[in-house]
């Protein structure tokens, strides 16, 4: 063995470790696979879920509690989708594995005119798809191929376009309470997962639907961290670590924090200050000078 080959072994097996550690970790910290659980692992193709899966078998061998996996692909119909490519990739690890067979990219191109943005609702067909799937086969958990910087990109996605201060979670409970979705890859770099897919040279599928979109808001908001990762080295590990530390008192969401109540002598119930009534429309010029104002400051 040449002194670059080991070199390139000792790499790989420190980055597999990293991923391995950092999936544990997320598996742990918020209980995703439990005893006997039936774990959906949905495949796209994509290096994501194949990083996923490879790395979920890999703990399997090693876990502390009893799980199945499952591999799903929702295959959409895009015109010139190698279907042969993952029924032959996960009969070659041998894992137990379910092809859905859905015409859904003939329903977003049917109904979204183009140059317009598909992933909407694209995603609320495949999630229709693969909870219905799930709970038909009797899967307790479905997992994800989001990763760290997928979560913070939905961060700024809603903070810039959405108004709320809201991203991915690790762990979610569908809005019926019949499916527990997770993301095992919560903590992993993309570049790992680049870097990972490439050494063990997963026969990525491109999606010709959404990923080759060139007006997505999601790009531009890559495009800025990416930006960030090299001027400001440590800022992307940060906007992660605040989305773990979040202090509601000192936001300004009156759900999530008493701030009626707070040092209130009138039981938190405050009168009516509105005295033109709440339905009184805002003042235009109002907005202006507060633009003017804000505009001038030092």
């Amino acid at each position: 063995m040449t002194v670059a080959i080991r070199k390139q072994q000792v790499n790989f097996n420190k980055l597999q470790k990293r991923l391995r550690r950092n999936v544990g970790r997320a598996i742990q910290d918020f209980n995703m696979i439990e005893e006997g659980d039936r774990v959906m692992v949905c495949l796209s193709g994509g290096k994501d879920s194949f990083a996923m899966l490879d790395i979920l078998r890999n703990l399997q061998a090693r876990a502390p509690v009893q799980f199945e996996l499952v591999a799903v692909n929702l295959d959409q119909k895009q015109p010139g989708f190698p279907e042969h490519i993952l029924p032959d990739y996960l009969r070659s690890i041998d894992i137990p594995f379910h092809i859905i067979e859905q015409d859904t990219f003939g329903i977003v191109k049917r109904v979204i005119p183009d140059g317009k943005t598909t992933c909407g609702l694209c995603s609320r067909l495949r999630r229709g798809i693969l909870y219905s799937f799930a709970a038909e086969h009797g899967m307790t958990k479905i997992a994800l191929g989001h990763h760290r910087d997928d979560i913070v990109e939905t961060l700024f996605l809603n903070l810039f376009h959405g108004g709320k201060l809201k991203a991915m979670p690790p762990k979610l409970l569908s809005d019926d309470g019949r499916h527990v979705v997770i993301r095992p890859l919560a903590y992993c770099e993309e570049s790992d997962i680049v870097a990972y897919a490439e050494a063990r040279q997963f026969p990525i599928i491109p999606c010709n639907l959404c990923g080759s979109q060139p007006n997505l808001q999601r790009q531009a908001i890559k495009a800025m961290l990416h930006q960030w990762a090299r001027q400001f080295p440590g800022r992307v590990e940060n906007i992660f670590a605040a989305i773990q530390n979040v202090a509601p008192s000192h936001l300004a969401d009156a759900a999530l924090f008493d701030f009626a109540g707070l040092g209130a002598h009138n039981g938190g119930h405050a009168p009516d200050w509105l005295i033109g009534g709440r339905d009184e429309a805002p003042d235009p010029s109002e907005d202006s000078d507060l633009a003017l104002r804000v505009s001038c400051s030092p």
